[in-house]
């Protein structure tokens, strides 16, 4: 089997660089969000609103400064893009939830796990990729479009 061509390399550094910071922006919404519900004392919704705010900003932050350091896209503006990707995740993933609990009558807490942090996290990831990648920091420093 033939090596991967430059393309291909750099789509795959891309989308490890992608996980990379998914995991470190899902780590500290994990976590803060467990620390202000327990020792902060907040409620669920507030609580989960500033974590989910904390951890866009770290993907923001780790995505601008390390996968897509080669892009253009720097500001206000972009971060809002990307904040409005998110919250477009996050409402896929509600969806798949409420399809499956609601109108697929699944309505055990494992099922609604496997469909919002199974199925839903899957298809959220994709979308946030697309997104991230198409409308925030498109341009200068990628090679070609990630479908081929």
């Amino acid at each position: 089997m033939p090596a991967p061509g430059p393309r291909r390399r750099r789509f795959l550094r891309e989308v490890a660089g992608f996980a990379a910071v998914g995991s470190l922006a899902y780590a500290a919404d994990l976590g803060l969000f467990v620390w202000l519900r327990g020792p902060a004392g907040l409620d669920p919704l507030t609580a989960k609103a500033l974590s989910f705010l904390a951890g866009c900003s770290v993907a923001y932050a780790g995505n601008a400064l390390g996968t897509y350091r080669h892009t253009a896209a720097r500001g206000p503006r972009r971060y809002v893009i990307f904040f409005g990707v998110n919250i477009a995740g996050a409402l896929v993933q509600l969806l798949c939830i409420a399809v499956s609990h609601y109108g697929l009558g699944f309505t055990s807490p494992r099922a609604d796990t496997v469909s919002g942090a199974g199925i839903g996290m899957a298809l959220a990831t994709a979308l946030r990729f697309w997104g991230t990648r198409s409308l925030v920091f498109r341009g200068e420093g990628r090679v070609g479009s990630w479908t081929g």
